[in-house]
């Protein structure tokens, strides 16, 4: 660990007083701080094998040619002390040789033998993974439990401000509340357009701290990549700045908790490990890369598999708290299911897959349409952002003229996507942004697809450009 702090006998009282501020900085990124493991000072601190540390020092040299002690370190995040013993093993091997020392111990440069370059091109042949160092599988499965999210629970004011900015019945926002502290997965229900995708992937903002991700894990010599940049959110941890302390561990990333997100093209397939033989090794499974966080399987029903079958796959996981996986050598391996997951459906639970199935549901919230005074919050609210202006006839338009005429039902969806098409007639026409009825119209035509109906305004909107002049003349 490193935020283990200590003050010799008779230490100065300016060093005491160094550490005591190092550590203020240093837990003010969290508790989570603590997780970070002690960098390794040894092969074996490591939990990797000094042939496969080997293998990897050989790629990176194959790749960069000469490379130097510190481009080592910089690349396979590993630290001056266990690479002086790889490369010492390496010598001994007659696998590298060093080609150059400096002044200090880290100015060392070091190349492939002729013998060195023939086994690196056969280890590229087998694997071409050349980055940080993995992480032992079991030292994965240890940080899962030491940041699990599943002792995860939420009061009233942490739903209220994660969810601030939607407009949500209070009624509703209670009972995600209790969704999430009940700790099952969840699932959101409705008409298309309500809102139950954002309000999903809301649920990643009451995810408490933070999670330490490793860029890669090895499993019997394979390498299974976990740390993803377009998923992986880096947190930036005030670590202590003093000699005293114990550096971390670089090959683990301090990441907000993940939001995974995967839709109608989800399959059975992509839950599984996927193998690049081109590469020769692994991208873990999408709810792998979630492990701490949230991961949201938007429209639920629209895969190409059935519903049953792809929550099935999840069943083991979901009551015993592990998943099975597979390596392409047929070898199976259990790793820790730590995520919590969301669904999103515009289909009725019911309609889904059978009683024994949605009983591992925890909770199932409906999420409907709109009151009018709820539709003409997000009205509103979509008109500041996309800066359309618009007034009390204007709505009052919209929702009794074209949603009531047309039985159309007050989605939460509607007033941004209609905004957006008055915003981009109003560009193409090069005119201010105005919300009138005419414009409303147009967009509502436009966005439903309707032909020949709701042709003109009513005869208090017409005048187009004309209305929309005097209605807005005073800004």
């Amino acid at each position: 660990m490193i935020n283990k702090w200590k003050t010799a006998p008779g230490a100065p009282a300016e060093i005491s007083r160094l550490q005591e501020a190092g550590r203020a900085r240093f837990n003010e990124g969290g508790a989570e701080a603590n997780l970070l493991a002690r960098a390794p000072r040894t092969i074996a601190d490591t939990g990797l094998d000094q042939n496969f540390l080997l293998e990897l020092v050989a790629k990176t040299a194959f790749l960069l040619g000469k490379v130097s002690l510190s481009k080592l370190i910089e690349r396979l995040k590993l630290g001056a002390s266990v690479l002086d013993g790889v490369v010492a093993f390496g010598v001994r091997e007659r696998v590298l040789e060093i080609v150059r020392r400096g002044a200090s111990d880290i100015d060392v440069d070091l190349q492939l033998t002729d013998g060195g370059r023939q086994r690196a091109a056969e280890f590229m042949a087998h694997c071409r993974y050349v980055g940080p160092a993995p992480v032992s599988l079991e030292a994965y499965e240890t940080m899962l439990r030491r940041q699990s999210v599943r002792q995860m629970q939420t009061t009233r004011a942490s739903v209220r401000a994660a969810f601030s900015g939607l407009t949500i019945r209070t009624a509703l926002l209670d009972e995600i509340g209790g969704a999430v502290n009940s700790g099952k997965p969840v699932i959101f229900f409705g008409p298309p357009g309500s809102g139950k995708t954002s309000l999903a992937e809301r649920l990643g903002r009451l995810l408490p701290g933070r999670v330490v991700v490793p860029y890669a894990i090895v499993v019997e010599n394979e390498v299974i990549q976990i740390f993803d940049p377009l998923i992986h959110e880096p947190y930036d941890t005030v670590v202590p700045g003093d000699a005293l302390s114990a550096p971390s561990d670089a090959r683990w990333q301090v990441c907000r908790r993940p939001t995974v997100l995967s839709g109608g093209e989800l399959t059975l397939d992509m839950l599984e490990l996927r193998y690049d033989a081109a590469s020769g090794f692994y991208q873990a499974p999408p709810h792998v890369k979630a492990n701490g966080g949230l991961y949201v399987v938007d429209d639920l029903g629209r895969q190409r598999v059935a519903p049953a079958e792809l929550i099935n796959r999840w069943i083991v996981p979901f009551d015993r708290g592990h998943d099975m996986l597979t390596l392409h050598t047929g070898s199976r391996f259990s790793l820790p299911f730590d995520v919590w997951i969301a669904f999103s459906s515009n289909f009725a639970p019911a309609d889904l897959g059978d009683e024994a199935f949605f009983r591992r549901l925890g909770c199932k919230l409906y999420v409907g349409p709109l009151d009018v005074a709820e539709y003409r919050a997000v009205y509103e609210q979509r008109c500041e952002e996309l800066d359309v202006a618009s007034d009390d006839d204007a709505f009052e338009y919209l929702v009794h003229h074209l949603h009531m005429s047309s039985g159309r039902p007050l989605l939460a969806c509607y007033p941004g996507d209609l905004l957006r098409i008055v915003l981009a007639n109003a560009r193409y026409l090069e005119q201010p942004a105005v919300a009138d009825g005419p414009n409303l119209l147009r967009a509502w035509n436009s966005y439903f697809a309707v032909v020949g109906e709701h042709d003109n305004p009513p005869p208090q909107q017409q005048g187009g450009a004309e209305w929309t002049a005097k209605k807005f003349a005073a800004g």
